[in-house]
């Protein structure tokens, strides 16, 4: 059998964790970029060991006004410094509760422009070596960060379940209405394909090769708990 690893964004203050946390294997816990403090992180660390799901840090730009979807202009410097303190308290706690860091995996804007750009994604591989050298990275295949991470780190490719992708793998911007996939059968369907042949449908219209290992559900679409439930019918 093959095992397939379900992660979901947690954490972020949308009130359904704990109906997601029974479906899934991986979760990514916002650490205080874009959203969350210490007393969030703890009870979603607790919510994870609960229903023994692989627990990661979701760090993010430094961003809560805009929840880490905008790209943000911040000097090297400070990005490095954000995302050690991010990664640092959240080990921290994961200490406390008895937890191990599995994987770390960027959020929003800095995930997108991580994958594609090299100078952000040495930056964070900069701080990952100096935070937590033991972790596994979740990122986009083919992507800058991959590429970077794989000689220190064991990389974790990453597709989204809910998400539209273009032609070049890069997801649909947000502000598109068909970025985000609500429909239950659509996304097991963009899942599925990925999963047994490989390939992604684009919104171009064409089938491309993609490889992952672990399918995201964001937790704050409005769908999630159906999603998730339904995904792990499926499977």
């Amino acid at each position: 059998m093959q095992a397939v690893d379900i992660n979901c964004d947690l954490g972020e203050g949308m009130s359904n964790d704990a109906q997601i946390m029974p479906y899934i294997s991986s979760c990514n816990i916002a650490c205080g970029g874009h959203y969350g403090d210490k007393s969030s992180i703890s009870e979603t660390i607790k919510l994870a060991l609960k229903y023994k799901v692989n627990i990661g840090a979701h760090p993010s730009f430094p961003d809560k006004e805009n929840f880490g979807r905008k790209i943000m202009d911040i000097s090297e410097s400070d990005l490095y410094e954000s995302l050690c303190q991010q990664i640092l308290i959240f080990s921290q706690i994961c200490k406390e509760e008895g937890a191990r860091l599995h994987h770390v995996k960027l959020h929003g804007a800095l995930y997108n422009l991580a994958a594609k750009d090299p100078i952000t994604a040495k930056i964070v591989v900069k701080s990952l070596n100096a935070t937590c050298s033991g972790a596994r990275i979740y990122t986009p295949y083919q992507s800058e960060l991959a590429r970077l991470a794989k000689s220190n780190f064991k990389v974790i490719y990453e597709a989204f379940a809910d998400r539209r992708y273009h032609s070049n793998l890069q997801l649909v911007s947000r502000d598109r209405d068909d970025a985000v996939i609500t429909d239950l059968d659509d996304a097991w369907k963009h899942l599925y394909n990925m999963l047994e042949n490989g390939k992604v449908k684009t919104v171009e219209g064409e089938s491309i090769s993609i490889k992952a290992d672990t399918f995201c559900v964001h937790g704050d679409q409005p769908e999630a708990v159906n999603l998730v439930q339904y995904i792990a019918k499926k499977l």
